[in-house]
């Protein structure tokens, strides 16, 4: 490449005990799809917050359209041209579209301008979007439109885009691929960042491959496997998660007419929603973010309180009682935001285990903390899932999101649960994380336990499932073998064209 866009030149990054970039060095060209691998903790997000101006590098260099580049905060790239869609959306709930739009700008016009400018974008670039949508009422799929034509109206020369497709749909991925071709075609790079090895060989140019904060090789993704990509990543042989042959057991989980009220503004009520769940088995539930599952995962998990008989737990009901009571005879759950909801980020990993594993294993008694055995259980979580951190004693911010997970989903997975609920288990984390994640749960269900996998990476799904569900405005449609299913069968429920004959519920 000649002429690049954008080029790094040894850019080196190191943080106490951990060095993040080490002499990378890569170039982008104008209108390139250029994808960024790695796995957990290979340095990727330190590498476009160096870009992105929200870190400063050790040593090495930036050069932008052939001019030195080192900007020192977001400001300073964004004027330069780099803009950047982050995966988690930096939006306020009770604002609109325009208003939002209008607080990410530097000088803002009125807002009647701005919503002119969002509507232009929007029909220039195919991201339907109506500036007056209040932001709490979007699905996952429009709000990420509203980040991206946030960053389009800066007319960037560089785009980011860090696991854009996380929370989209298969019709959303569609159109936002339309979008970034379109994008390119018109002399627009894309740094592209994404675990999905599968749309980076649909949508991507070239890749450079990061491990352990080194370049170790790059690759024309259209020529290269899904599995040779995700085997650079992480250096060794990718394992296929196994499923063993085991019969379904007792129901452990009745839901008869679960319903409950949304529990917030732009929250969704559940609706009666009727369920048996068996030991042994792996139960997949699906659907476009937004639809009940945090709310499904909330009621199951004790969060949220439901009527008596709605949930019952080896023939008990257990509506009323708290999460630890739950967690005490096996109910246990890993809800999908794991900073702030799964651990607390300003607490060590010791701490954050005992929070939910002080009941089952015994890690308090008379109000006493045992802080050795404490630290054991979660330096077993962190050996057993491969979480790259100095120690127990580390904080949950200190980790990759990807490491972050492992530990979470880990920590539950290692209290031997009589029915696991998890939410998103593998978001945002690389090929052979997600694996070893998807392999576990599968290990638990052999072992006797029932999983509820909640998840909208329908390929995960269909892997690791006996039975499929799909959540669509807080009703579950019946659960069907996984075996066999097609696309578009999935398709309809998710979109709710299933049980047709199931009756609105007012709640």
């Amino acid at each position: 490449m000649t002429d690049p866009l954008l080029r790094l030149s040894g850019l080196t990054k190191a943080y106490p005990g951990v060095v993040a970039n080490c002499d990378v060095s890569f170039d982008i060209g104008k209108g390139e799809v250029h994808a960024l691998l790695g796995e957990n903790g290979a340095g990727k997000s330190t590498l476009v917050k160096t870009i992105y101006g929200l870190v400063r590098p050790d040593s090495g260099s930036m050069t932008l359209e052939g001019q030195p580049f080192q900007p020192a905060e977001p400001r300073a790239a964004r004027a330069a041209g780099v803009a950047m869609v982050f995966q988690h959306f930096s939006l306020f709930d009770a604002l609109n579209v325009a208003e939002n739009i209008a607080l990410g700008m530097e000088n803002p016009p009125p807002q009647n301008a701005v919503a002119a400018q969002v509507r232009a974008v929007s029909d220039q670039y195919g991201l339907p979007l109506d500036p007056t949508r209040i932001v709490g009422e979007l699905s996952a799929g429009e709000r990420q439109r509203v980040e991206i034509i946030r960053c389009l109206l800066q007319d960037p020369k560089l785009l980011i885009m860090d696991e854009p497709t996380s929370v989209l749909t298969p019709q959303e991925v569609a159109i936002l691929f339309e979008t970034l071709r379109k994008l390119s075609a018109e002399g627009t790079a894309i740094l592209y960042i994404s675990h999905k090895l599968e749309e980076i060989r649909s949508l991507c140019d070239n890749a450079t491959v990061l491990r352990l904060g080194q370049v170790v090789g790059t690759c024309d993704p259209r020529a290269t496997s899904a599995r040779d990509m995700a085997e650079l990543m992480v250096g060794s042989v990718l394992h296929v998660p196994q499923k063993a042959d085991r019969p379904a057991g007792d129901i452990i989980l009745s839901l008869d007419g679960l319903s409950a009220k949304a529990p917030h503004q732009f929250g969704t009520a559940l609706r009666d929603i009727t369920l048996e769940v068996r030991k042994g088995e792996v139960l997949g539930i699906g659907g476009v973010a937004g639809n009940g599952q945090d709310e499904l995962v909330a009621a199951l998990s004790g969060e949220m309180r439901t009527g008596a008989g709605m949930i019952r737990f080896k023939g008990d009901s257990i509506g009323q009682l708290p999460p630890n009571a739950r967690r005490k005879i096996g109910l246990l759950a890993a809800p999908e935001e794991r900073m702030g909801h799964a651990a607390a980020p300003d607490m060590s990993l010791t701490e954050n285990a005992i929070m939910t594993a002080m009941t089952r294993q015994k890690l308090t008694s008379r109000g006493f903390v045992h802080w050795a055995k404490a630290r054991r259980f979660a330096q077993g979580v962190i050996t057993a899932f491969d979480v790259r951190t100095q120690g127990p004693q580390n904080t949950a911010r200190s980790l990759s999101g990807g490491n972050l997970q492992k530990f979470v989903i880990g920590r539950e997975i290692m209290q031997d649960p009589d029915l696991l609920v998890v939410n998103q288990p593998t978001w945002g984390v690389d090929a052979s994380a997600a694996a070893a994640i998807r392999q576990a749960l599968l290990d638990l269900a052999a072992k006797g336990a029932a999983v509820i996998c909640i998840s909208q990476d329908l390929d995960e799904l269909m892997e690791i499932s006996d039975r499929f569900a799909a959540l669509n405005e807080g009703r579950l449609s019946s659960p069907r073998p996984a075996a066999g299913l097609t696309v578009e069968e999935i398709g309809l429920m998710l979109g709710g064209a299933h049980d047709m004959e199931v009756a609105h519920v007012d709640v």
